[in-house]
């Protein structure tokens, strides 16, 4: 039976702020649009963190099933270790969900019924990225799906709960950030070609190659810090997001290195605090010129 630890190290906490960070922005936008509601973006947040758990436990456990995380170059996995049932992972995961789905409902109660259809639509995405007898992450789509949720869903709809719009400094918040999560995702599948390639999980990586997936981490990097322009023309003070760009410099160096295997797994954690970094520092901006 897993530990506490593990079951924690399990729900990986070193991928929390990609659900943290589009929260932090899109409340920065709706803030600098002088309608911010408080209570609104932490139910957001909840919704996101939850999420994030559950989707981190279902790959867990999907994986887990398929024989895909048998060898691992990454962090513990609790069903591929079998440090946890398969059944108790899965009921984690749905939990986790249930959690989410609970505080979403309570945003839809309270800015637009249409918003069950988008959670319900994140959770069925989060579920079959690696569930189902067809998941979409073995098929190179995983980028796609990020950056749809945790970019454009995660960062306009928590402009749109709070401000009952959405607004151009939203999306452009959501195209930056949901760059640079992307980069996270595609880190995390450099480090795994090797063992994906084996296990037959086309991951984009994997269909790009070692060398051409380590200049998407970098393209992603740069769309990411690149959007600050279209921010800034809008609102100057969210130039500040360019303290972003040290976190960046240190998550590409061993990019660029051409590490490989456990000696990625540091570009993970550097990446999340980009994106952490990048939502703080934008949205103390937007708050400073509203």
């Amino acid at each position: 039976m897993a530990t506490l630890a593990q079951w924690i190290e399990g729900a990986r906490p070193r991928t929390l702020p990609a659900a943290i960070s589009p929260v932090v922005l899109g409340t920065g936008a709706a803030l600098h649009a002088g309608g911010e509601v408080w209570w609104k973006a932490a139910l957001a947040l909840v919704v996101a963190l939850a999420l994030q758990v559950g989707v981190n436990y279902a790959n867990d456990y999907s994986d887990g099933i398929r024989g895909t995380d048998d060898v691992r170059a990454g962090p513990l996995r609790l069903v591929g270790s079998r440090v946890a049932a398969p059944s108790a992972v899965k009921a984690a995961a749905f939990t986790s969900f249930g959690v989410g789905a609970g505080a979403g409902l309570w945003l839809a109660a309270t800015s637009g019924w249409w918003l069950v259809g988008v959670g319900a639509l994140a959770i069925v995405a989060a579920w079959f990225y690696t569930g189902g007898s067809r998941p979409y992450g073995y098929r190179a789509l995983g980028e796609v799906s990020v950056f749809v949720f945790f970019g454009v869903v995660a960062v306009v709809g928590t402009t749109y709960v709070q401000l009952g719009e959405v607004t151009w400094l939203s999306v452009a918040a959501a195209v930056g950030i949901g760059a640079v999560i992307c980069a996270i995702l595609v880190a995390n599948n450099l480090r795994d070609i090797p063992t994906d390639a084996a296990a037959d999980k086309r991951t984009l990586a994997v269909r790009l190659g070692d060398a051409n997936a380590r200049r998407l981490f970098l393209t992603l990097l740069v769309v990411g810090l690149g959007a600050l322009v279209w921010m800034a023309v809008i609102e100057p003070w969210a130039a500040l997001g360019l303290l972003a760009v040290a976190p960046a410099a240190r998550a590409y160096g061993p990019v660029r290195a051409g590490a490989v295997g456990p000696a990625l797994v540091p570009v993970l954690r550097d990446t999340g605090l980009t994106a952490l970094t990048y939502a703080v520092a934008v949205t103390i901006g937007l708050a400073v010129g509203a």
